[in-house]
């Protein structure tokens, strides 16, 4: 029996293939995807980088179902997400899906414990309270919880976005510059959260970043240019990372 047979596959958390995003018309068009195929591993944390414009945010809004392809297919799981209805695709982002944006999106008059559980409130579904507990230990919210957001750092506020994120225990979870908006030490706290929720938790991250030292943090990164996968990366260092977005923008 060969290596190939006994090694089990790696499972895939969601897949761009042939993904294509076109912006305007004739002389207007712009094609920020150019037929990107791509996976992204389960349990494993994926940075995406590239020069303004390279087109890695459209790439994990589309793959995150918060835009659509002009063409070709995206899935998460097994689930294609031009197959699903609105409402399918509604309950899949809501079910499946963690998002932290560099706006943490609380909502003011609810407490950090709202504000975590509120897509489960919103679901009508109880946490599972072992889960969840481990989620607020490992983010050190425990003597935060009944605080309002305006009542909280933004390091602290971004922890809280991370816990609601990571609440629902979803199939993957998608940060879109999630430190961008946090001084250098909130912002490796965040960091280290997403890489000890990938290896401790088991979660799946994919990350849209122009920071290399937060690139760092991830098993693979992704370099993007011109709508097209130039690189990629594993076990990245924020050096090697600098020099090759240098490249990039030669």
């Amino acid at each position: 029996m060969t290596a190939a047979t006994t090694t089990a596959p790696t499972a895939i958390a969601a897949r761009a293939v042939d993904a294509t995003k076109v912006y305007g018309k004739g002389d207007t068009e712009v094609r920020a995807l150019d037929g990107v195929t791509v996976d992204f591993p389960a349990r494993a944390f994926t940075a995406i980088m590239g020069p303004s414009g390279s087109g890695k945010s459209t790439l994990m809004q589309c793959v995150a179902g918060l835009d659509t392809l002009s063409s070709g297919q995206v899935f998460i799981g097994s689930a294609e997400l031009s197959q699903l209805s609105e409402k399918q695709l509604t309950l899949l982002r809501r079910d499946k899906v963690g998002f932290v944006f560099q706006a943490f999106n609380l909502v003011p008059t609810l407490t950090a414990y709202e504000n975590i559980t509120l897509p489960m409130d919103l679901a009508g579904r109880k946490p599972d309270s072992e889960w969840l507990q481990e989620v607020i230990t490992t983010l050190g919210l425990a003597d935060r919880l009944h605080h309002r957001p305006s009542e909280l750092s933004g390091g602290q506020q971004q922890r809280v976005a991370v816990g609601r994120a990571l609440a629902s225990r979803p199939d993957i979870i998608f940060g879109d510059e999630p430190t961008g908006n946090l001084d250098s030490r909130s912002g490796a706290e965040i960091l280290t959260f997403l890489r000890d929720a990938v290896t401790r938790m088991g979660q799946t991250v994919v990350m849209v970043t122009h920071d290399p030292v937060a690139a760092s943090y991830a098993d693979q990164v992704l370099f993007l240019a011109d709508g097209r996968i130039v690189d990629r990366m594993d076990e990245p260092s924020a050096e090697r990372v600098l020099d090759r977005i240098k490249q990039l923008g030669r």
